[in-house]
């Protein structure tokens, strides 16, 4: 006969954990009775600013500062037919336009948003452990609250997933604007490179508004969601009364 399996545990790993298990206990019931609240009210106030409140896009338009270069005469023309390929990347010079700098309205949005994609990432990440902690023994009997705490998880899983391409879309942001920056400060004379970089300002000014009412959907939705169910996510077997401690 297999005999049952035991874990050996000092005395002392067994109180830190305790004490781990009851800070995570009491950072659940802050979020829950303060954070999270102050969180909607905040990103509300935040959505309602006048930066995030832009409906004239052209006022979004950051300065290129890349010359345009004047028209080649019918001369010059006619003595590049005559240049072969060597010598051409021999007289290419680099652009005279020097340091370019990014679109600073759409860097002080993104200095104020992405504090809150990482904080609402750490509430996540609390929050799942919270109820993984609150998860009993698996044993034969009323499971509904479980399946409750499933549910939820599963739930907080999918809105995590969502979250963390907010930075992918940050970062895809960034690349791709500076790739259509480098273009048109080497093709100078296609206007098209420089509608580029203020069409990727656009877009990312309407993806950091929809990040912000994701986020805070987000902390709304959570918080509806642990509300309504409290009872059932912190007492599943409905054994003792509940509590968030």
């Amino acid at each position: 006969m297999s005999r049952a399996a035991t874990l050996k545990i000092s005395s002392s790993s067994a109180v830190q954990v305790e004490n781990f298990r009851k800070s995570l206990y009491h950072e659940a019931d802050n979020l829950f009775s303060s954070l999270i609240p102050s969180k909607i009210v905040q990103l509300d106030a935040l959505l309602r600013d006048d930066a995030m409140s832009i409906t004239d896009m052209s006022s979004l338009k950051a300065p290129l500062d890349i010359p345009i270069p004047d028209p080649p005469s019918p001369e010059e023309e006619e003595m590049e037919t005559d240049k072969n390929e060597d010598e051409d990347k021999k007289k290419k010079k680099a652009p005279k336009c020097g340091f370019i700098k990014g679109n600073e309205k759409i860097m002080m949005l993104l200095d104020r948003v992405k504090p809150e994609i990482v904080a609402l990432r750490e509430t996540i990440i609390v929050v799942s452990c919270w109820i993984q902690y609150l998860i009993p023994k698996i044993e034969d009997g009323n499971d509904f609250g479980v399946a409750i705490q499933e549910k939820i998880l599963e739930r907080i899983t999918a809105v995590k997933t969502k979250v963390d391409g907010f930075q992918t879309n940050i970062n895809k942001y960034f690349s791709e604007r500076g790739d259509a920056v480098g273009k048109a400060s080497k093709e100078t004379h296609v206007m098209d490179y420089r509608s580029l970089v203020h069409d990727k300002d656009e877009a990312i000014y309407s993806e950091i508004r929809v990040i912000v009412l994701d986020i805070r959907g987000f902390y709304a939705e959570l918080y509806d969601i642990i509300s309504k169910n409290l009872e059932k996510v912190t007492n599943p077997k409905g054994e003792e009364k509940p509590s968030m401690y």
